[in-house]
């Protein structure tokens, strides 16, 4: 399984920016870390890579290296960090909806309660601690969740 390398496709004779430069060091270090590079090699391409002036000499300093399985690793965590986030994202919406469900509810509550002239029969504990019970078993099942997300015909939940 190849990964694509962290380099930007080479234009011909288009300028080497610092991003370019970059992405054809980090490059090198995976090859250096995969064991494709020796050391004093890895040090030459760095130095003539750092002094590139086009894309076409970036290019030219790993076109004849494998496809790296650092740069594989790297984006699997990344990916890996990425889904973690949107979870944390997902559920802060989530709890977020219940504190606004909950705001609602005791709004109506409270004015029903007024216009009674005594505290009412607190009845948002119903559907609060319902929907509550809901959020905390996708906390024990999580896989239920995210076979509800996943399935075909229903867009992701957000």
């Amino acid at each position: 399984m190849s990964f694509p390398s962290a380099q930007p496709p080479a234009r011909p004779g288009l300028r080497a920016g610092d991003r370019d430069r970059d992405a054809v060091a980090e490059r090198l270090g995976d090859a250096l870390s995969d064991g494709a590079l020796g050391a004093a090699e890895y040090q030459a391409r760095l130095d003539r890579a750092l002094g590139a002036v086009t894309q076409d000499e970036l290019a030219a300093l790993t076109a004849d290296l494998p496809a790296s399985g650092t740069a594989g690793a790297r984006a699997a965590a990344r990916a890996e960090t990425a889904r973690r986030r949107a979870d944390l994202l997902r559920w802060r919406k989530e709890i977020l909806y219940w504190i606004g469900g909950a705001v609602i509810m005791n709004v109506i509550w409270v004015a029903g309660s007024i216009s009674k002239g005594h505290l009412d029969t607190y009845w948002p504990a119903w559907p609060l601690g319902i929907w509550a019970a809901i959020l905390l078993s996708y906390v024990f099942w999580p896989e239920r969740d995210k076979r509800d997300r996943d399935r075909p015909g229903r867009g992701p939940r957000v």
